[in-house]
């Protein structure tokens, strides 16, 4: 099996850059290991294959021939079960067995990576280990790096779950670009791919806010990480403690689309103003379900730790055979700069118009928010503990309504 391989001096590809830039460019290392996967608790991992590919770090491109090798394992057989798994890869026994040792591959893996920047997809808990382990069996230092890029937990914070969990093959499922091989190369270079990607996507979204996310400041479920979630406590003047929900440090708000109506507004009760209290219950899909179901765990049992003995009231209820929440509508102060903004769009001509709430009367609402209507919700997600009931509050902060009539 041919592939591709760089075991010269790197020190030429690095003059070649001095000499071409009057500076010397750093170099990212993009790598991938394959490995066999211990079957039992005396199974170690082995090093089988071996993968990089070196940027320059200012304009992306190559800066060298890729490389790659096969590494032939030590001690005996891998087992059965790791021989199909290795197969499917593409990886036969007898390529492994016509592959080179560890230790002779070892100084051009160590001329690769020393030095350089560090670059992959959970190398911080998985390739960078495989390959300190690898050198420590043939009893040398292994290379170190001048620092490390890990793109699981970088595009897990910036790039957020759109694409469901952060595996490489679903990231590169979502930008479409073809199955992942669990091949060194070819791994490395769809890493590479969906950063370029990822990238792409959040400087237009950065650029672009209105254009792009509607509503710059708002995630959508798929977008919420939930080990970014966390619940602060503060102070008010008056020395009254306020729980928050965060997300990565920021107010936690969230924005979905074509959530349907279940049960319209009724201005019925009134606040302490004497204008009516506004809300609507709306249908919601699995992805906001499983993030506000988490977001309730966590906040229900921050509350208890912070000394809370309320009663917790669920974000998400049950109506019929379908999830639903409750979204509050706020008229804000006179000025109406914080009370829900409310945008009608005519179903057939698609033109959207702004509404102030204090100027619309009763029937107006009661059409626009008519049971069965579709409407895009932006809200803030806000936690409540009054008169020993607690829980978490939707406060919609836009929603733009299909008016059908």
């Amino acid at each position: 099996m041919e592939l591709e391989s760089n075991e010269g001096s790197t020190e030429t590809m690095e003059e070649e850059e001095a000499a071409g830039s009057g500076e010397r460019e750093a170099v990212v290392v993009f790598f991938d290991v394959e490995t066999t996967m211990p079957e039992g608790p005396e199974r170690r991992r082995t090093l089988l294959e071996f993968g990089a590919v070196q940027l320059c770090s200012r304009s992306l491109a190559e800066v060298a021939p890729p490389f790659a090798t096969l590494v032939r394992p030590a001690g005996g057989d891998l087992g059965e079960g790791a021989w199909v798994a290795l197969e499917r890869k593409g990886i036969t026994r007898a390529d492994l067995a016509g592959a080179p040792p560890f230790r002779d591959v070892a100084d051009g893996i160590h001329r690769v990576l020393h030095g350089r920047i560090w670059a992959g997809h959970n190398i911080d808990g998985f390739d960078s280990e495989i390959i300190r382990e690898a050198f420590a069996e043939i009893g040398r230092s292994p290379p170190e790096p001048k620092g490390a890029i890990d793109t699981l937990p970088l595009l897990t914070e910036r790039f957020g779950r759109r694409a469901g969990n952060m595996k490489m093959a679903n990231l590169a499922n979502y930008f479409g670009l073809g199955q992942q091989i669990h091949r060194s190369l070819g791994d490395v270079r769809m890493n590479i791919d969906v950063l370029k990607c990822c990238a792409t996507v959040l400087f237009l979204e950065e650029n672009f806010p209105k254009m792009l996310k509607g509503y710059p400041g708002f995630l959508a479920p798929d977008d919420v990480s939930m080990e970014f979630i966390q619940v602060s406590l503060s102070l008010s003047h008056q020395f009254r403690r306020s729980l928050s929900m965060k997300h990565n440090d920021r107010p936690l708000q969230v924005f979905c689309a074509d959530l349907r109506i279940h049960f319209d507004i009724r201005p019925c009760y009134q606040d302490s103003a004497g204008r009516p209290k506004l809300n609507i219950v709306v249908g919601i899909p699995e992805s906001l379900r499983n993030v506000l179901q988490s977001c309730d765990e966590i906040a229900e049992r921050s509350s208890q730790v912070f000394g809370s003995t309320s009663v917790w009231n669920p974000v998400v209820r049950e109506y019929g055979y379908a999830h639903a929440i409750r979204l509050n509508l706020t008229f804000g102060g006179d000025d109406e700069i914080n009370g829900t903004e409310i945008y009608v769009k005519e179903a057939i001509s698609g033109n959207i118009q702004k509404q102030v709430l204090s100027e619309v009367d009763a029937a107006d609402l009661s059409s626009w928010f008519a049971e069965g209507n579709m409407v895009d919700a932006y809200f803030s997600v806000e936690l409540y503990d009054y008169m020993q009931n607690a829980g978490i509050r939707l406060v919609a902060k836009k929603l733009i309504v299909t008016a059908y009539a």
